[in-house]
C-alpha cells in the first residue's frame, strides 16, 4: 500500500462493481480515504465490508444521480467529513433501443442520469475545490461518445455531452488550481460484457487491435495517473482506452 493520496477525499460514484469498483479500490490502496456509491442498501453495505475487509479507509453509501432528493440526502450524509478532493464521475445506464422506436423515457433517463447527474455531482463538489483550490474531476465517458453506436442515440449523446462539459468546465475552473478530465473506455470486461453471445464476443475482436477486452483496473490505472500530481498540467482531454478500436 501505498500513501500517494494519504488525506485526500476521493469520491467514486457507481463503485459496487466494474470499473467503478477497480478505481475505488485503486485510490484506497494509495492511502485515499473513498466515499463510494450504489443504488442500493445492500450493494453500499458490501462496498464498506469489502474496504473493512481489505483493510482500506473508505465507505460505501446510498445514491441515485438521477434523483434530486438522494443527492441532497447524500450531502447530508457526508457533511461531517471533508469536501472530496478527487470526484470520479462514474455511475451511468444504458437503455438501448433504435430511434425509431425509442421511447420518451428510455431517451430521458439515459440522459437525466448520465449528464444531469454528473452535473449535479460535480456542483456539490465544486465549491470545495474552489476554496481549496486544488481539485480533480474525472469523467467516465466511453468509446460510442466519440464513435456513435446504433441503438444506442440516447448513450452516445449523454457521453458525447459528458466530453463538452469536460473541456468546457476545464476552461472555467482552472485557474484555481482544479483540473477535469474524461476517460473514455472501448469494451471493457465487466458484467456489461459477460452477458454478450460468443458470437458477438468474437465479432467485436476483430475491431480491437489488441484482441482481447480490457480489465476494469487499466481503466482505473489512467484514472489514478489523471488524479496525480503526474498529470497536473494535463485538462480538458479526453482520453481513450480502447485497445485500438478506435484511434480517432
Amino acid at each position: 500500500m501505498h500513501d500517494t493520496y494519504k488525506n485526500k477525499i476521493v469520491l467514486v460514484t457507481g463503485a459496487s462493481r466494474g470499473i467503478g469498483k477497480a478505481i475505488a479500490y485503486k485510490f484506497a490502496s494509495q492511502g485515499a480515504y473513498v466515499l463510494g456509491t450504489a443504488t442500493t442498501e445492500k450493494s453500499a453495505q458490501k462496498i464498506s465490508n469489502n474496504f473493512k475487509k481489505k483493510q482500506l479507509l473508505g465507505s460505501g453509501f446510498v445514491l441515485n444521480i438521477a434523483k434530486k432528493s438522494s443527492i441532497e440526502q447524500f450531502e447530508k450524509n457526508i457533511k461531517d467529513l471533508d469536501a472530496p478532493n478527487i470526484l470520479i464521475n462514474n455511475a451511468g445506464i444504458t437503455q438501448d433501443n433504435l430511434l425509431l422506436r425509442m421511447k420518451d423515457d428510455e431517451w430521458e433517463d439515459v440522459i437525466h442520469t448520465n449528464l444531469t447527474g454528473m452535473f449535479r455531482m460535480t456542483k456539490l463538489c465544486l465549491r470545495g475545490m474552489m476554496k481549496a483550490r486544488f481539485g480533480r474531476i474525472i469523467n467516465i465517458s466511453s468509446i460510442v461518445g466519440l464513435t456513435g453506436n446504433p441503438g444506442q442515440t440516447n448513450y452516445s449523446a449523454s457521453k458525447a455531452g459528458m466530453i463538452g462539459f469536460t473541456r468546457s468546465l476545464a476552461k472555467e475552473v482552472g485557474s484555481r488550481g482544479i483540473t477535469v478530465n474524461a476517460v473514455a473506455p472501448g469494451f471493457i470486461k465487466t458484467d456489461m460484457t459477460d452477458v454478450l453471445s460468443d458470437e458477438v464476443h468474437e465479432s467485436l475482436l476483430q475491431h480491437i487491435s489488441l484482441s482481447r477486452l480490457g480489465e476494469p483496473d487499466e481503466i482505473a490505472s489512467v484514472v489514478d495517473f489523471l488524479a496525480s500530481d503526474r498529470a497536473a498540467y494535463i485538462t480538458g482531454q479526453t482520453i481513450s482506452v480502447n485497445g485500438g478500436m478506435y484511434m480517432g
